[in-house]
């Protein structure tokens, strides 16, 4: 899933930490969110969300009419503001690689996405048929249910997902700092700048 170049998403910030918009872009967004919803009916109904996820993605019909279902919680065929927010946000999140951040930080909400027939757990079909948003492998997939399902029924309840959310975080942290240790280690002590010789240079401009 990918963002299509040049769409007003694409103007936004996501913050890396929360995974949320700024206060003004979220008033953009809402600008935006009026702008879509010709009905005036502070809503969106499934034509005009596809046609708004075809014009900034490369989603399929099939995804698309999948996150309107998922989006679509009490089945009344429409969805206000509130969860086109988090479906924006969710976009933002998977285009900057902050998936598993975005699932950390927003269990609650996601882990309710995820749960397609309302039964309070997520199994992995729904698991499978929802991976694309957060960029889950099938390999990830498999080693999910293996690690976290603890109660050994193939379904994750809510305490069982938050664990995932927790791993997710730490194995990211993980491969962050490794990566920024590997880069250091790449760059040679002689070719790093001197700071103590360029701050004292400065004195004297």
């Amino acid at each position: 899933m990918r963002l299509k170049p040049g769409c007003f998403l694409q103007f936004l910030y996501l913050d890396k930490i929360y995974c949320l918009l700024s206060v003004r872009n979220a008033r953009a967004l809402a600008e935006y969110f009026q702008l879509l919803d010709v009905h005036k009916k502070n809503t969106l109904n499934d034509l005009q969300l596809y046609h708004f996820l075809h014009y900034v993605t490369d989603l399929t019909k099939k995804q698309i009419m999948l996150v309107f279902d998922l989006l679509d919680w009490n089945a009344t065929g429409e969805i206000g503001f509130d969860e086109f927010y988090m479906l924006v946000c969710i976009l933002m999140a998977h285009e900057n690689h902050l998936e598993k951040q975005f699932i950390y930080q927003h269990s609650g909400p996601v882990f309710e996405l995820l749960d397609m027939d309302g039964g309070h757990t997520v199994g992995p079909r729904e698991f499978q048929a929802t991976r694309f948003l957060f960029n889950i492998k099938k390999q990830e997939l498999e080693k999910i249910f293996k690690d976290f399902d603890v109660s050994g029924d193939e379904q994750l309840n809510y305490k069982e997902f938050k664990m995932f959310t927790i791993f997710c975080i730490d194995r990211q942290q993980k491969k962050e700092k490794e990566k920024k240790k590997r880069l250091n280690e790449e760059i040679p002590e002689s070719s790093r700048p001197d700071l103590t010789k360029i701050s004292m240079q400065q004195l004297y401009l």
